[in-house]
């Protein structure tokens, strides 16, 4: 079921499914997509579901899963991103909508993917009381994307140079505002960043392929949703972050809450899984212009001292493994040949995953 909600002040679109005596799973989904995109992992997950045998699982017990769409995505209000509060903005909106769609103090499981994950953390750094465990997917480092050099997220640059809304490629974002369907090998269209980037295996969506597309082509396009509004300043190569919008939102100038995960006085249990083969989080992404710089693809990188790529993954295993020691729990589960989607690539594992937190709350 779908029904717009309002909360924390606009109107939100929010897919329902299972019994709202099951367990209570809050998915958040990622960049350029929509609640929609958890659709092809829930229909296994609940009873009842035509699990495929290639791809299925007998769910274990019932569920009460809530999938918002973000603003901006989807069926929500295209709100404003501010992007100086970092990832907030979406928390907020997550925040206000608990009690709504589950029963008063209900504390959720709460399923991060991608973008998705750092408003999970940023959902349970403000609101510990509310999460009652965290599954981290494919997530965005803890110190934001791009334009750190170490395990500590210090910045590359002081202007956060490469990171932001100038990164996003501009073929991309006009093929996007054009909500364009094309079939084809232009590697720049919706469709064809879905198939190489979202996953490992471009057969992986299979008759899924047109409804996740949909869910990319719902991302509202402009400087105050994605991917916002650039800025030029000093540093190789030139642009940094704004102050509106999605990609400026995650940059390392507005996002970074390690210190505070890590801090927080009760830990709800985590786990983060991952594939080796995801193209837009790595150490070694191709998302990240430093990498880009070292590859020789963008002209003028100052070199490996002055501007690594971002160790994306490192970080966050890093920050992890500070939670744990300060006290949390978390485990880590790497899926071999797996991209940026397990929850669509390799639902039985992206499963266990979730069975590894709910046996811990």
């Amino acid at each position: 079921m779908v029904r717009t909600v309002h909360a924390n002040g606009i109107a939100q679109a929010v897919t329902e499914w299972g019994s709202q005596d099951g367990t209570p799973i809050l998915l958040i989904h990622g960049n350029c997509s929509s609640g929609a995109f958890w659709e092809p992992f829930v229909r296994r997950l609940l009873p009842g579901a035509n699990a495929s045998p290639t791809h299925g699982f007998a769910p274990p017990h019932d569920f009460r899963v809530v999938a918002p769409d973000l603003r901006g995505y989807g069926g929500s209000q295209p709100a404003p991103v501010d992007a100086t509060r970092g990832l907030r903005d979406f928390a907020d909106d997550v925040a206000a909508l608990l009690d709504v769609v589950f029963a008063p103090g209900t504390r959720p499981i709460v399923a991060g993917h991608s973008m998705g994950g750092g408003v999970a953390m940023q959902l349970t750094v403000d609101h510990p009381d509310r999460v009652a465990g965290l599954l981290l997917e494919s997530t965005l480092s803890p110190y934001g994307f791009g334009g750190t050099r170490d395990l500590a997220g210090t910045p590359t640059t002081v202007d956060f140079a490469g990171t932001g809304a100038g990164t996003a490629n501009p073929a991309f974002v006009a093929a996007l505002a054009a909500k364009d369907r094309t079939v084809g090998g232009d590697p720049t269209s919706p469709r064809q960043v879905m198939r190489t980037m979202y996953v490992a295996d471009p057969d992986a969506f299979g008759a899924d392929e047109d409804a996740m597309l949909e869910t990319v082509l719902s991302t509202v396009v402009g400087d105050d949703n994605y991917p916002g509004d650039a800025t030029t300043v000093g540093s190789w190569p030139g642009m940094g972050p704004g102050t509106r919008g999605v990609l400026n939102a995650m940059s390392p100038r507005y996002f970074r809450l390690a210190d505070e995960l890590v801090a927080l006085a009760a830990k709800p249990p985590v786990v983060w899984v991952h594939g080796s083969l995801d193209a837009i989080v790595g150490d070694a992404t191709l998302f990240d212009l430093a990498q880009l710089g070292k590859l020789g693809v963008l002209p003028g990188w100052p070199g490996e001292e002055a501007c690594p790529p971002q160790p994306m993954v490192a970080q966050t295993r890093s920050v992890l493994q500070r939670y744990a020691a300060a006290g949390g729990w978390f485990e880590e589960v790497l899926l071999e040949g797996c991209g940026h989607s397990p929850h669509i690539e390799r639902p039985g594992e992206f499963l266990d995953a979730l069975l590894a937190i709910t046996s811990r709350v």
